[in-house]
């Protein structure tokens, strides 16, 4: 349900008459300029000896009228304050992505940032795009954790992204634990299409559930997956930090490491519950693969409105009438242009 306040008009094609108001003060003035009195050279000779307060004030009864006119026609146009309450009914997708944080993800070969910041950003854009559907997050290496339920709250969850980080979860890459803690996240979901995108770039070595047995309960769920390779795969840059035994003092290094992607596990898992696989070997195909993911799951939404909205014309008939019943006070004192 989503709430939005404003300040409305009702029939704003009254509003137009206000422009009367300053057209019939303008009129008085012309007609009072330029009519038929008769004008003679010098006559401001004279001085102000003949002025009263009766020709001092002579045009507050067309300025009150005008002014009337004006408060007349924003309360005919109908002002109106309130709320409009939005109840948005989705028949969409419900999608946990399940990002691998094990130490290969640290790997420089997405330069100038590593394979996780690389992933991290593009799941952010895709998140951002996503407003109506429910995303969850899982992370996993050697073990699996739920970042985040599937929600629709896209600050919060981008708040648990921006915590992922490396070694946040003891080494090694298991896949097969990452599928089985989205599962469980999806398992109560009403979604008509409910969705895994499963982010990794190494080989499952470790974790107790085995892979192929979590992409059959996905297929059991009617739970799509789609993976992703990370990296060009073979030796890449990793960096690493150790103790120096002389100084005890903790360094950075960077070492030349082999991290081999398993793409027959990966397809396997996608092709078994009717997902896809894809590569993604820099930055940019990364992007792209999630933008196809995007298209590939859209989603239908049905809105459902209620205006409630609080009248204002009122306060503004009532100065209305207060100004017309002083316009016609001050006529009636002889308060007027002088005739022509």
């Amino acid at each position: 349900m989503s709430e939005l306040a404003g300040l409305r008009f009702a029939d704003p094609g009254w509003l137009w008459l206000a422009v009367a108001g300053p057209a019939v003060i303008l009129a008085a003035l012309l007609r009072e300029r330029w009519g038929r009195a008769v004008w003679f050279p010098g006559v401001h000779r004279l001085g102000r000896s003949g002025t009263t307060w009766r020709t001092t004030l002579r045009h507050l009864p067309v300025a009150l009228a005008g002014a009337a006119l004006v408060v007349g026609a924003v309360a005919l146009a109908r002002p109106q304050h309130g709320t409009l309450r939005q109840s948005v009914t989705t028949e969409g997708v419900d999608i946990v992505v399940a990002l691998d944080v094990s130490g290969s993800m640290g790997a420089e070969d997405f330069r100038p940032k590593n394979r996780l910041e690389v992933a991290k950003g593009v799941v952010a854009e895709f998140i951002q795009r996503r407003r109506s559907d429910r995303i969850g997050l899982v992370v996993f290496a050697a073990k699996a954790l739920t970042k985040a339920p599937p929600t629709t709250d896209q600050g919060l969850l981008l708040r648990q992204l921006d915590d992922v980080h490396l070694d946040m979860l003891p080494d090694g890459t298991a896949i097969g634990s990452g599928l089985a803690t989205s599962l469980q996240r999806l398992r109560r979901s009403q979604a008509k299409s409910k969705v895994i995108v499963l982010v990794t770039d190494g080989a499952n070595n470790a974790g107790e559930i085995d892979p192929s047995t979590a992409a059959d309960i996905a297929r059991a769920m009617n739970v799509r997956v789609y993976t992703i390779g990370v990296g060009r795969g073979g030796v890449v840059p990793i960096p690493v930090t150790a103790q120096d035994p002389f100084t005890g003092r903790v360094v950075r290094r960077v070492v030349s490491a082999r991290v081999d992607i398993d793409e027959e596990l990966l397809k396997a898992i996608a092709t078994r519950t009717n997902g896809e696989f894809f590569r993604a070997t820099d930055p940019s195909s990364m992007r792209e693969i999630f933008r196809r993911i995007d298209e590939l799951e859209k989603s239908r939404i049905t809105l459902t409105a209620y205006h409630r909205y609080r009248e204002l014309f009122f306060p503004y008939l009532v100065v209305c009438a207060v100004l017309l019943a002083a316009a016609g006070g001050a006529w009636a004192a002889g308060l007027r242009v002088l005739p022509t």
